[in-house]
């Protein structure tokens, strides 16, 4: 069914600040039509939901439009960066789409912009910068700056737009974020949705008395304001100025808007934590019905009548089409969780063999991404000068300058967010995590933004994320981590884990190619364990699969990282004092897993051993037996064995840290008393 045909007065999505002054009238009305647009939209969803005709539920922006409209007018809709919070529709339909569009993601039905696979409002439009929201509100703000960043490495003198409410600017994304805008110059518009509640908690018990949020804008060096909606006008003119001062100095500002919250937090709020009569004056307080009323005074009223008239017309012709249509199919949902890599033509460099440890293998394979690929950079805290904790970004700097090798702050959540902001816009960073063990400050982030970016929104988001992690250096709990098991149970994550210099030059650059958030798994004890020869693979997408180490009959001996080379040492040992052999695996892939021919394996041998350094509980041992044996069960002759470290804190003292993973003489009684 075609979509109706917007009214003209619809047709104008943009305004400029000038027009508040030299074409006043004309600017006013416009703002007005979105205003009105929005309130019939929403007023009307509101009631669909009670109808039950609308799930989930609905976060009303009503008492909102006079912050979200103007702005977004103002907004360069070609160039910008945008990501509305739970009360910006009248936003969402000014930046882009048909009303139709909108309404088909309330009804999550087949033509929903999310297939359905998100739920209202947290829509967006990645494909003209209007990035998708989270309920982790705080976590949209540097995603928001990446994008910008990205814009403007492109040569657009963009401009970002990110929302928060009072509530959200107590949590530590928000500080971290206008830290990152600062520190790097990028031109943010931060505003503060203040209603006065978040959710239930007034002001007064999430501040100090008389706290005025924008003045934090003085601790980031950046401009801050306020503005009260109730005066659509006034405030206008001060967005205007604020996007065009913006966009002019490349500095971002922080907004402090008086709004309000007409409908309570959600259509099941009840509102019952209010005075008595506070909702009321709340209503009474309403901007659109005072901004329609200066309107009439100004002899607009006919006209007013027109565009309510023809406004409401229009959303109930839409309500009836995006009704029409069908429920999603959930057939292919899986097949929408992962973006199509994107094959890169290398050049086939090094020619000749070279040899590299580990730690050299990956900074060979982060020089020439960043030679041969315009659209990447590599960032991480001490990366710069320092090189890296474990030196493995030595020289890029020097190489490459601060625009591409970014020695970041300690803000691993914002910095992660910026780093998906950049991704999504077209460029593809690298972010190294000093250990893999910090990654835990950004696992909103990492799990419920990038990784669920594709499915819900259907942007590409490609980015490496490199963990430093493992044991066995006397680091402790903090700096020991195996994360493996942690991060891959979350759909959307890709993750490989080389065990040698060759594959690890492999694993940079096929997981470059991915657009996918990659997880690259780097056993810091193996940074330097040994040299070997490294040169250009042209199979290297094969880093994926698992790699056959040695052959035997007895038993399926699957591991990887730095188990590999113990679980080598093992094979060859009861080889040559039990003449037991084994056919061993080194995984590499961990996510997504290429079993096939390991399960050819176990089905001949019916034995199966997986060791790995992660804690043996839930840990990822698990997983692999599971998968291994679903389709193979009848063919065991044995209960698999697992092997993993134990289940504790990693210890500090050596002592104690080698009984806390498995080692060599372990392995071998755990698998002789196996064997039987």
């Amino acid at each position: 069914m075609a979509f109706p045909t917007p009214p003209p007065f619809l047709t104008e999505r943009t305004l400029q600040p000038f027009e508040l002054t030299e074409q006043k009238d004309a600017a006013l009305l416009r703002i007005y039509v979105w205003m009105q647009l929005a309130r019939i939209t929403e007023n009307r969803i509101l009631d669909l939901f009670r109808q039950g005709l609308i799930k989930g539920t609905v976060t009303g922006g009503q008492g909102n439009e006079g912050l979200v409209v103007p702005l977004a007018l103002f907004a360069n809709k070609a160039n910008d960066v945008v990501c509305f919070s739970h009360r910006g529709l009248g936003g969402h339909l000014i930046w882009s789409g048909h009303l139709c569009e909108h309404l088909n993601q309330y009804f999550a039905n087949a033509d929903s912009p999310t297939k359905a696979h998100e739920g209202n409002i947290h829509h967006g439009d990645p494909a003209n910068r209007s990035l998708p929201m989270i309920s982790h509100l705080g976590a949209m703000l540097s995603t928001v700056a990446g994008s910008v960043d990205s814009q403007r490495r492109l040569g657009q003198e963009a401009v970002g737009f990110t929302f928060f409410g009072d509530g959200s600017s107590s949590t530590g994304d928000i500080h971290e974020s206008l830290n990152l805008a600062s520190l790097l110059s990028i031109p943010v518009v931060f505003v503060i949705e203040n209603n006065g509640y978040a959710y239930s908690t007034p002001i007064s018990e999430q501040f100090a008395p008389n706290t005025q949020l924008w003045k934090r804008a003085a601790g980031y060096q950046m401009e801050g304001l306020s503005i009260d909606t109730t005066d659509i006008e006034t405030s206008s003119h001060v967005l205007g100025e604020a996007i065009d001062k913006a966009r002019n100095t490349s500095r971002p500002i922080l907004i402090e808007a008086r709004t309000f919250r007409l409908r309570g937090h959600a259509a099941y709020d009840t509102c019952d934590y209010m005075k008595p009569g506070e909702a009321e004056a709340i209503v009474a307080q309403d901007p659109l019905p005072k901004f329609r009323a200066k309107l009439v005074a100004s002899c607009h009223d006919t006209e007013l009548d027109k565009i309510d008239s023809t406004l409401t017309d229009y959303v109930e012709q839409c309500i009836k089409v995006s009704m029409a249509i069908a429920a999603p199919n959930p057939a292919g949902m899986a097949d929408d969780v992962f973006a199509p890599a994107t094959p890169i033509n290398w050049k086939p460099e090094p020619a000749e063999p070279i040899s590299l440890n580990l730690a050299q293998a990956i900074t060979t394979g982060l020089d020439k991404i960043l030679a041969e690929r315009d659209e990447s950079l590599v960032l991480g805290q001490d990366i710069g000068t320092y090189g890296g904790a474990f030196k493995v970004t030595d020289g890029l700097l020097e190489k490459y300058t601060r625009s591409r090798v970014i020695n970041t702050p300690l803000a691993e959540s914002a910095c992660t967010g910026y780093t998906i902001g950049m991704a999504v816009n077209g460029h593809r960073p690298i972010e190294e995590f000093q250990f893999a063990d910090f990654s835990t400050e950004a696992v909103t982030q990492i799990t419920l933004n990038a990784a669920t970016m594709r499915f819900r929104s259907g942007a590409a988001c490609p980015l490496v994320l490199r963990f430093p992690c493992g044991g066995g250096l006397t680091f402790g709990s903090f700096h020991s981590q195996e994360l493996e098991a942690f991060f891959l149970s979350m759909p959307g994550l890709k993750g490989l884990y080389p065990s040698n210099p060759q594959d690890a030059y492999d694993a940079i650059l096929a997981a470059y190619e991915e657009n996918n958030p990659v997880i690259l798994f780097e056993h810091k004890a193996l940074y330097r364990r040994s040299k070997q020869p490294v040169v250009w693979n042209p199979d290297y997408q094969n880093i994926w699969s698992p790699k056959q180490l040695s052959e035997g009959d007895f038993a399926t001996f699957v591991t990887y990282g730095e188990m590999v080379h113990l679980a080598s040492d093992v094979c060859d040992y009861l080889a040559e004092e039990y003449e037991t052999e084994f056919d061993l695996f080194d995984l590499r892939g961990l996510a997504p897993m290429k079993l096939d021919a390991i399960q050819a394996s176990l089905a001949r041998t019916g034995r199966l051993v997986v060791l790995h350094e992660g804690r043996r509980t839930h840990g990822f041992g698990a997983e692999i037996i599971a998968q291994l044996t679903e389709d193979n069960f009848d063919k065991l002759k044995a209960a698999p064995l697992r092997i993993g470290s134990m289940d504790i804190p990693v210890p500090f003292a050596p002592e104690l840290e080698k009984a806390y993973r498995p080692s060599q003489d372990d392995v071998i009684e755990k698998l002789i008393t196996w064997m039987g």
